[in-house]
């Protein structure tokens, strides 16, 4: 499979799979392509680097477990930058974001909790907040 980086006379980019090279050519002429945002059938290919691997890529092939520990490693060290650098609000997380969004209180980034209810109505009213990484579970001592 080949991928191409697509985009239309509108300029939306997009991308395409094909089976092998002169697929592209064949179905633009029959007029099989057309740009999924706005339905142009003026379609071209955009330029695009070539992905090439090499031996860095490949020297970095890790087990499932390590990939785990490496993900694990990197949520603790954003949760403990929040917790170290944002103001803890508490459970008026939700009425502090909005008051911060809306222009009402001072910028600055802050962490807490809010019901399920709340971030709802945070996310569809715009608001930009993402969840805080879970603690890390304490290792259990061993036998």
């Amino acid at each position: 499979m080949i991928r191409y980086a697509l985009t239309c006379d509108h300029e939306h980019e997009f991308e395409g799979w094909f089976g092998a090279s002169a697929d592209f050519d064949d179905q633009q002429a029959r007029g099989l392509l057309d740009c999924p945002i706005c339905g142009s059938k003026a379609v071209r290919k955009a330029i695009m680097a070539p992905a090439v691997a090499g031996t860095k890529n490949r020297s970095q092939n890790n087990s499932p477990a390590q990939n785990h520990q490496m993900m694990m490693e990197a949520m603790s060290a954003v949760r403990r930058h929040v917790e170290e650098n944002f103001d803890d609000v508490g459970d008026a997380f939700a009425s502090e974001a909005r008051a911060i969004h809306e222009g009402k209180a001072e910028e600055r980034g802050i962490y807490g909790q809010a019901t399920s209810q709340e971030v709802r109505e945070l996310v569809e009213d715009g608001v930009p907040i993402a969840p805080l990484p879970p603690e890390p579970k304490a290792k259990r001592a061993l036998n």
